[in-house]
């Protein structure tokens, strides 16, 4: 199985990356195979037709598990998520791809964030996501047990829907 960790922060290195790994991790049993930190695609996201951002692309797609992750911001996910999401083609981009959405915020407002705004666009991208999405508050997810509590809750149903034979 092939996982891959997508965070659509503007920031490198974000703690949106790093609870996007923690949640792979915990999902799997291991560290994710490959992660993309949008940001630091740059100006190519801005186009069509830029390597960096055509590579990422592919591993993306060429995934079973992906977790794309985004910080709330005016109470929706990153433009600059937007733009990564946007060089996929829809229904079928994301096929044959189980995705989890995952959010973290300042407070628990925005709780439904993932399921409402973030999930319906990487189903119209054509994943499948068999389980709710996760919100986490930025402040807390590194001491409180949200992510170990999700993974044990739904990692069979995420494995279950992971595709397993060779693409």
């Amino acid at each position: 199985m092939t996982t891959t960790v997508v965070a659509g922060n503007p920031k490198p290195g974000s703690r949106t990356l790093d609870a996007a790994t923690s949640l792979a991790t915990a999902l799997t049993g291991s560290a994710p195979d490959h992660v993309v930190d949008v940001v630091t695609l740059g100006a190519g996201l801005l186009g069509w037709g830029d390597d960096a951002v055509e590579a990422a692309v592919e591993t993306v797609a060429a995934s079973d598990l992906v977790i794309v992750a985004s910080p709330t911001f005016k109470a929706t996910y990153t433009g600059i998520l937007k733009l990564f999401l946007d060089q996929f083609a829809t229904g079928d981009g994301l096929r044959d791809v189980t995705a989890v959405p995952l959010m973290l915020g300042a407070g628990p407002a925005h709780a439904m964030a993932p399921d409402l705004l973030l999930k319906p666009v990487l189903v119209e991208l054509g994943a499948t996501c068999p389980a709710p999405g996760l919100y986490l508050l930025d402040s807390t997810y590194t001491t409180d047990t949200r992510i170990a509590d999700y993974a044990e809750r739904w990692s069979a149903a995420i494995g279950s829907t992971v595709r397993t034979e060779a693409r």
